[in-house]
C-alpha cells in the first residue's frame, strides 16, 4: 500500500524546481535570474523517476498537467535547454497517450463525439512533443532542421549517441501525430522522416532504455513508407529483442505484438496469449517500469475485452 511519504516525494523535486523558478522571477533580469533558471531547467529534466516508479495513474494524471506547464514556463526562459526540451518531448507525448489517446479509443464504441475531442487534445499534445523535440535537435545542432524535411537520413548524420533520446521521442511523437491525422496527405507525407529518425536512434545505440526503440518498432515496421517483404518478419524480431533486454517484465513489447500483428494476421490464439503474459507480469518486480506497466497492463484487458470485435467469426 502506497504511504504519505510516498506521494509526498512523487512531487518533491517539483515544488523544489517551482521554488527556484519564483525565486528566478523574483530575481528580474541578473545573472542570478539566470543560473536559478538553468537550476531549474536541470532538475525538471531529471524529475520523472517518481512518476515511473509510481502504481496510481489516477494520481499521475492529476499531478501531470502541474509539471508540463512548469516546463512550459520554464523552456519559456531557457528556450535551448537540451535536457528540458528532450523531458518536454517525452512527458507530453506519454501523457497523450496514457491518459488523452487511450480515453478516446476506450469511448469510440459509445460516444463518437467524445472520442473524436480527446483524438484532437492527443493530436495537438503530440504537435507540442514534436515540437519540443525538433528543437532539441536544433540547439543539439544548429541548422539541422533545415535539412530534415527535405533529406532526413544525410541531416541525422551528424547526430550521435547522445541525441537518442531526442531522436526517439522525435519518431515517437510524430508517429503518434501521423496516426491521428491520417485523412491530411502532408501528415502522412512526414513518414519518411520518422523512419529516418528511429533507424538513426536504433544504429546509434539499439539497447537505449531497456529496449524501448524495438518496442516501437514492433509496430512501426508495418506502417514504413518505404517497405519490402512481409513487416511480421522484422516486427518479431524487434519484439524478440525487445523481450530480451526488458527480461521479459515490460508489459509493452506483448501488447505491441498483439496488436500489430496478431491482429493483422487475425491469429486470436496469439493475440490472446501475447496479452496474457503482458498481465502475468508483476508490476512491482521492477519498480522503475511499474507505472508503464500498470497503464500497458489496463491496455491489454481493454484489447481482450474487444476480442469478438477485432476478429472475424
Amino acid at each position: 500500500m502506497k504511504t504519505l511519504r510516498d506521494h509526498r516525494s512523487l512531487t518533491a523535486n517539483l515544488r523544489s524546481a517551482l521554488m527556484a523558478l519564483l525565486i528566478a522571477v523574483a530575481l528580474g533580469g541578473c545573472s542570478i535570474k539566470q543560473y536559478a533558471l538553468s537550476r531549474t531547467a536541470d532538475t525538471l529534466a531529471t524529475s520523472g523517476s517518481s512518476f515511473a516508479t509510481d502504481g496510481d495513474p489516477e494520481l499521475i494524471q492529476d499531478a501531470a498537467p502541474f509539471s508540463l506547464k512548469l516546463m512550459d514556463s520554464v523552456l519559456a526562459e531557457t528556450p535551448t535547454h537540451v535536457g528540458l526540451l528532450t523531458a518536454a518531448a517525452k512527458n507530453y507525448t506519454q501523457y497523450a497517450y496514457a491518459f488523452v489517446q487511450q480515453e478516446g479509443e476506450r469511448l469510440e464504441d459509445t460516444d463518437v463525439a467524445g472520442a473524436t475531442q480527446r483524438f484532437e487534445r492527443a493530436r495537438n499534445l503530440y504537435a507540442r512533443a514534436q515540437d519540443y523535440a525538433r528543437r532539441g535537435l536544433e540547439s543539439a545542432h544548429p541548422g539541422i532542421n533545415l535539412t530534415l524535411e527535405k533529406t532526413p537520413r544525410a541531416a541525422l548524420v551528424q547526430s550521435t549517441r547522445s541525441d537518442v533520446p531526442l531522436l526517439y521521442w522525435n519518431a515517437v511523437a510524430s508517429g503518434a501525430w501521423i496516426s491521428l491525422s491520417k485523412d491530411n496527405p502532408s501528415a502522412v507525407a512526414q513518414l519518411p522522416v520518422v523512419e529516418a529518425l528511429i533507424d538513426r536512434a536504433l544504429a546509434l545505440d539499439e539497447a537505449w532504455d531497456a529496449g524501448a526503440i524495438h518496442t516501437f518498432l514492433i509496430s512501426f515496421e508495418a506502417n514504413r513508407a518505404h517497405r519490402s517483404g512481409d513487416p511480421a518478419v522484422p516486427a518479431r524480431k524487434h519484439f524478440e529483442r525487445a523481450v530480451q533486454l526488458t527480461y521479459g517484465q515490460q508489459a509493452a513489447p506483448f501488447v505491441a505484438l498483439a496488436e500489430s500483428v496478431a491482429v493483422t494476421q487475425q491469429d486470436r490464439a496469439q493475440f490472446e496469449q501475447l496479452l496474457k503474459r503482458a498481465l502475468a507480469i508483476d508490476v512491482n518486480a521492477r519498480p522503475q517500469w511499474r507505472l508503464a506497466n500498470v497503464v500497458m497492463q489496463r491496455r491489454a484487458r481493454w484489447l481482450l475485452s474487444r476480442t469478438d470485435q477485432l476478429f472475424a467469426q
